[in-house]
């Protein structure tokens, strides 16, 4: 991490197909290698079956709503003082508390074998919205380390 200058902000652009930055950042996301369109793929068919077994909801509601739930509050940085070093429970900030969400239902998702990804996502994607599965139970235990360590929240700054 460079201690130079804070590194600049690149702007996210909304996916083709919704005219979502969220679904952009989702498919940033799944993307591995720079192939866009493999990963868009994966995500409008995760979306397409997320539509077939729910009626009258969009996937675009379903994902916002997903990502809500799975959203952090709190997590633990390491702080150094004075030789010993403290989990500090901080507050996690809109974009990121968003960028963490969206990265354990894409990890859930890949963790899970023996199905397609497309399939995969559409799961977790539905579990993270009716809050349960592996993003929650994520979700928890690093509001849980938060808790724990909350004697050594005055070593915020």
């Amino acid at each position: 991490m460079s201690r130079r200058r804070r590194a600049v902000k690149r702007e996210i652009y909304p996916d083709v197909q919704f005219g979502s930055r969220l679904v952009g950042r989702l498919v940033n996301t799944v993307m591995k290698c720079g192939k866009r369109s493999v990963a868009q793929r994966v995500v409008y068919s995760a979306f397409d079956q997320i539509v077939e077994n729910n009626e009258g909801v969009t996937a675009l509601e379903i994902l916002e709503g997903a990502v809500n739930n799975a959203k952090p509050r709190l997590e633990v940085k390491s702080r150094r003082v004075g030789g010993a070093t403290y989990q500090v429970p901080m507050e996690v900030s809109g974009e990121r508390s968003e960028a963490l969400a969206l990265r354990w239902i894409v990890s859930f998702a890949k963790s899970r074998k023996g199905s397609a990804m497309s399939n995969a996502l559409a799961k977790e994607i539905m579990e993270a919205y009716q809050g349960e599965g592996s993003t929650i139970r994520r979700r928890d235990e690093v509001h849980r380390m938060a808790q724990a360590n909350k004697a050594f929240a005055h070593f915020r700054w």
